[in-house]
């Protein structure tokens, strides 16, 4: 397997995190008396100072004030990429999806995150096990509804989405969370770019068996394809393995429900159709 990789690139937030507590020397102030100030606990005051969290802005708006810096966090953390609030793991995926011609997904357990909600994702990272801190949580969650600005380019990618029926059999967060969702799929399959295909249950023969995918076309109008399992990744660029992932997904496009009949399924979960 040939892996698209990109060099690696020094942490941005490792250098908010060294400002920040710059800054908090310059005030005289400990890490233990800033995070009274602050209302925060020691150790997340740490973590940010490390690089380990990121800063986010209103955060960087209360230590502006706290250390009185003219604004300099805030407009520091204005300026950083959406790539750099992703999790390590998919930041290969959000790298290339950014400045991505054509998005050709399918999921098996989740609503893809270019589709989500906020709430459905808020409810996916506070489902998480071992459970993340309310801040990650948030961080997480600011950073994939900005991935979703993609579809409000100018020239925004071509999407597809095939999504496996049992996704929207399972409540995530409640049955109005589900709806909600259920909804803005809906909305997003009426731009002529974009379209949404269901899987039933019971489809066989099915193509999909092995697992979720997401297909790439880049600028440059080469092909990628991003695999995910648990919180490992893989980006493949080799021609010939890309070249069976897109006939995979073709077959799959042949076996799900069309895009017509997808649209009365979605609407016949909400009583609508």
């Amino acid at each position: 397997m040939h892996v698209a990789r990109k060099p690696k690139r020094l942490g941005s937030w490792h250098a908010v995190g060294g400002l920040v507590a710059h800054y908090r020397k310059q005030a005289r102030l400990t890490q233990e008396r800033f995070a009274e100030l602050a209302n925060l606990h020691v150790d997340t005051v740490g973590s940010i100072e490390q690089g380990r969290l990121a800063l986010q802005p209103d955060r960087a708006e209360q230590f502006d004030e706290l250390l009185g810096t003219g604004g300099a966090l805030t407009v520091l953390v204005a300026k950083m990429p959406v790539r750099e609030r992703i999790v390590q793991f998919a930041q290969g995926l959000v790298d290339h999806e950014q400045e991505a011609m054509g998005v050709l997904s399918y999921q098996i357990q989740m609503v893809p995150g270019l589709l989500q909600t906020r709430e459905y994702c808020r409810a996916t990272f506070d489902s998480r096990y071992p459970a993340l801190g309310s801040e990650t949580a948030e961080q997480w969650v600011e950073a994939r509804m900005e991935r979703q600005l993609i579809w409000q380019r100018d020239r925004p990618p071509v999407g597809h989405f095939i999504l496996e029926e049992s996704i929207l059999r399972r409540e995530v967060g409640s049955r109005e969370v589900m709806r909600a969702q259920i909804r803005q799929i809906l909305e997003y399959t009426e731009p002529i770019h974009m379209s949404v295909q269901i899987m039933p249950m019971d489809r066989m023969p099915h193509a999909g068996l092995a697992g979720p995918m997401t297909l790439l076309e880049t600028p440059e109008h080469n092909y990628l394809v991003y695999l995910e399992v648990q919180r490992a990744s893989f980006l493949v660029d080799d021609p010939d393995e890309v070249s069976d992932y897109h006939h995979k997904y073709g077959m799959l496009r042949s076996q799900a429900l069309s895009p017509e009949e997808s649209a009365r399924y979605l609407n016949g979960l909400l009583g609508e159709s």
